[in-house]
């Protein structure tokens, strides 16, 4: 169950396909359905959304330089009464959920007349900046205004809202139309001498915008991501040996989509290419793709998503390989042999509610059972572990809350739950399988927990590149009591002398390592020291490495609310389990609890591991 993993799918707004799902909706209406969105991504393990918020030269915001998108009400330029990119940020990220701005760079209508744009529109102002191919109307890329002017509509939604990245999908230059010249010689001539054809300049247009996108997000936001969606054949190996062995539409030569070379220079942080064909498709097979794809990002810090082609599944008229629910799970399969394929995206939303012939289903059940972290990028050091202040069980589980760690506030959590009480183990959260939740909250109610039975939950954090800290000390909650602590060596409530060692010597120590020192006529003790939640019976449990060069009296210390106890311990056997000093009343409060003495006539070393402590 691999941890970490982009799981996303395309939210378009475009000619209404996913969401609004009609224009003219009323703003309850429009937000319930987003909402629905949402949840849909959740209840699938999804951790993040792309969505549209600039299809058509509009916007799903409320813009200095675009009007608002028709899409919303059915009238460009009229304010559907909020602000549905505020709406949809603050909702996803309640969820845990990344937000991905997808922006249409050219693209202005769906048709080509641009009487039937609002008056005020940039395209109508400008009119030398637009040009109409194949029934559309688009912005000419080659003119530096018209970049510019396409950079700051992008970048005002960039700075003015909490976007965790900023999407381009594979529309650059339109699509071949036969029979059809893109009517840009003009500009051609008057930008283009630097080049020797009209092809070359094209391709550089779109790089310029691609570049200079890259470097006006990292300076507003270094953490935000930038990433294209390109067609998925960049160029057949029967054109460019670097190419592909294909026989498809090439986007370096048709689109003018030079995706190969954003990867190699690093202008983006992830490319997720459309890769909508199936498995042993002639002309362009998903796996052949997929291996091409994780050569071109090998070696590169930018993470390669595959963009996966829900849309067709079970649809009529797709080919027979397509009517197989097993179709898009066996890609995810194929995906997990390249260690740089990082996670999919789907298109779109609608298909993967439709969930036809059971495929989405499938997909999930195989691959999205538990849930997943998105993957690291950059260089962020790690937060500070948290600590787990509470975890009691509650009528419908288990309700845990704790607090951060260190002075940076992290942006997200995850809770993780092992079954009984064992040591700290790394392997613990080396994958999903003890993965319960990620969360921006501090509190989170377990409500999968068995009535009965022994858990020890852990939580980590993350940063807002999705750096995972340490985890907290482990928390233990047993069918027996509503409080349950575990306190190792190495957490914050453990305190010892310069004079005691640290060992990891032994393979029966509890966590990473244990404390050791020699015997001496004073204390000198260390101290595991915790929040203890009210005043009553707590059973008090120790664990340490047995060995026979170990103490055979080394003295426990429990500070009962009567007064210090004193328990001798013979740690030259029965190590690497708990082991019962017994029951104990406690007083209510933060103090240390339990004690090692270095005081003691036995020879041996006198070892501090772990303590758990839990309420009766």
């Amino acid at each position: 169950m691999p941890k970490r993993q982009l799981r996303a799918m395309w939210i378009a707004s475009v000619v209404n396909i996913d969401w609004p799902s009609q224009t003219g909706l009323s703003v309850s209406a429009q937000q319930a359905e987003f909402r629905s969105w949402l949840d849909l991504a959740a209840q699938k393990n999804m951790n993040a959304v792309v969505v549209q918020v600039r299809p058509t030269a509009d916007a799903f915001w409320p813009s200095p330089y675009e009007p608002w998108s028709q899409w919303l009400t059915g009238t460009q330029g009229t304010n559907p009464g909020y602000d549905p990119l505020a709406f949809m940020v603050s909702e996803a990220h309640a969820r845990d959920i990344e937000f991905h701005a997808w922006f249409n760079p050219y693209r202005i209508a769906n048709h080509d007349d641009p009487s039937r744009l609002v008056p005020s529109h940039p395209a109508r102002q400008n009119p030398g900046w637009r040009f109409a191919y194949g029934g559309k109307l688009y912005y000419n890329p080659g003119i530096p205004a018209v970049r510019g002017f396409i950079e700051d509509a992008i970048m005002d939604a960039v700075t003015r809202y909490d976007i965790d990245g900023v999407h381009l999908d594979d529309y650059f230059y339109p699509y071949p139309v036969s029979g059809q010249t893109i009517p840009d010689a003009a500009a051609y001539a008057e930008y283009g001498a630097d080049f020797g054809n009209i092809h070359d300049w094209r391709r550089n247009n779109v790089n310029l915008l691609v570049r200079e996108m890259d470097q006006r997000i990292h300076t507003a936001k270094p953490w935000a991501e930038f990433g294209v969606s390109p067609f998925g054949i960049w160029r057949n190996a029967s054109t460019d040996p670097l190419g592909s062995q294909t026989s498809g539409l090439q986007s370096y030569d048709a689109i003018y989509a030079d995706s190969r070379l954003w990867v190699r220079q690093g202008w983006v942080d992830y490319i997720a290419p459309q890769i909508y064909w199936h498995i042993g498709y002639p002309a362009a097979d998903y796996k052949v793709l997929t291996a091409w794809w994780s050569d071109v990002v090998r070696g590169t810090d930018v993470q390669l998503f595959v963009g996966q082609a829900a849309y067709r599944a079970g649809a009529t008229g797709q080919d027979p390989a397509w009517q197989q629910p097993d179709e898009l799970t066996n890609h995810l399969y194929d995906n997990r042999g390249h260690p740089e394929v990082l996670g999919d995206v789907f298109f779109s939303a609608k298909d993967v509610r439709a969930n036809r012939i059971g495929s989405i289903a499938r997909l999930t059940s195989d691959h999205y059972s538990r849930p997943a972290l998105i993957p690291a990028y950059g260089t962020a050091p790690a937060p500070a572990a948290p600590s787990i202040t509470s975890a009691t069980r509650v009528t419908n589980g288990v309700a845990l809350s704790w607090q951060r760690g260190g002075s940076i506030t992290p942006v997200s959590y995850a809770v993780y739950r092992v079954n009984d009480s064992p040591a700290t183990d790394p392997c613990f959260f080396a994958d999903a399988r003890n993965l319960l939740k990620t969360t921006r909250g501090t509190s989170f109610t377990d409500t999968t927990a068995a009535a009965t039975g022994t858990y020890t939950y852990y939580v980590t954090a993350m940063d807002r590149t999705h750096h995972e800290s340490a985890p907290s000390a482990g928390r233990v909650v047993t069918s027996g009591g509503s409080f349950s602590v575990v306190i190792d060596n190495g957490d914050a409530g453990f305190t010892a002398g310069s004079n005691w060692g640290t060992s990891s010597f032994s393979s029966q120590r509890y966590g990473g390592d244990y404390r050791f020192a020699d015997p001496v006529t004073s204390s000198d003790s260390a101290w595991f020291r915790t929040a203890v939640p009210s005043a009553g019976g707590y059973r008090i449990e120790v664990w340490y490495p047995a060995n026979s060069g170990y103490n055979s009296s080394t003295p426990f210390i429990v500070a009962t609310s009567g007064g210090n106890q004193v328990i001798n311990v013979d740690q030259r056997v029965n190590g690497g389990q708990w082991r019962s000093l017994g029951t104990f009343t406690l007083s209510a409060g933060t103090y240390n609890v339990v004690g090692v003495s270095r005081w003691t006539a036995t020879s041996g070393y006198v070892i501090a591991d772990a303590v758990r402590i839990t309420k009766l």
